[in-house]
């Protein structure tokens, strides 16, 4: 299979630039350095049929409506959910668009507390009264078992936001983790022989529920993957240009529009809407 992992957004919870900020980052005028909030999309197609695509979005955010239309996404087949807070569920709503384009409900993959969650938010969408217009959501329960989307496999990969269990997601040699504190010991295995993993860096600074600079620089550097991305970004971590160079090889900030494919190539410039 190959792989396509599009960052969708790569910002913190009140994304760059933050609501009254006038630093140096929220005040810049490079595209690097707008960031939504955090999310990403899989792509696997069939290496022997390329133009049949399985699309998994990970986390519907309060900017997931600006995502698709920035991605120009047409179909979805099914939604992976991380954790409940906020700016990971805020916009499961707009699935709606899909429902009514494909004619069926939307997959949705999530942990019983995830789903918890998602049925207080979004009450009306699961009270089985069938309100017209409301989301068709199509509920699916996530342990930390591998399991099939669309015939697709899905290696859970879990961690703790502090200590709210948080699930990352392999698929082939393809990892992404988003608001990560500790990894738990299954975690460090299911991520060994990685290609591409995108995980979070909030800042450089340390930080009670997430990596930090130094943090997530060390897991990579336990881990080795062939290529690492970083995300869920915070204006705290300074401008996207100066800090890039910082990195070591194989590292690089990730950027809302990134595009990175399991054979190497990646979009070189952040895509607007």
């Amino acid at each position: 299979m190959a792989v396509t992992l599009t960052l969708l957004g790569t910002g913190t919870s009140q994304g760059v630039p933050v609501i009254t900020c006038d630093c140096t980052v929220c005040a810049s005028a490079d595209a690097m350095d707008k960031r939504l909030r955090t999310s990403a999309m899989y792509e696997v197609s069939c290496e022997s049929n390329s133009s049949d695509v399985r699309r998994f979005i990970v986390d519907t955010g309060p900017d997931f409506r600006q995502q698709m239309l920035r991605e120009k996404v047409s179909n979805v087949d099914a939604v992976l959910f991380t954790h409940e807070h906020k700016d990971h569920v805020a916009g499961l709503d707009d699935v709606r668009a899909f429902n009514f384009k494909q004619k069926s409900a939307i997959d949705l993959y999530a942990s019983e507390r995830v789903q918890e969650a998602l049925n207080r938010e979004f009450h009306y969408a699961f009270s089985g009264e069938g309100y017209p217009g409301i989301p068709q959501l199509e509920m699916h329960t996530i342990t930390d078992a591998p399991f099939s989307v669309a015939g697709v496999e899905v290696t859970p990969i879990p961690v703790r936001h502090l200590n709210l269990p948080v699930v990352g997601f392999r698929i082939e040699d393809v990892a992404y983790i988003t608001d990560a504190s500790h990894l738990t010991p299954e975690a460090w295995e299911r991520l060994q022989g990685m290609d591409v993993l995108v995980i979070n860096a909030l800042r450089k600074k340390a930080h009670i529920s997430h990596f930090n600079l130094e943090q997530a620089l060390s897991v990579i550097e336990e881990l080795k993957p062939s290529r690492a991305y970083l995300t869920h970004i915070s204006h705290l971590m300074g401008l996207h240009a100066e800090v890039s160079q910082e990195l070591p090889d194989g590292v690089q900030f990730g950027y809302d529009g990134l595009v990175i494919h399991s054979d190497g190539l990646q979009s070189s410039q952040p895509s607007a809407l």
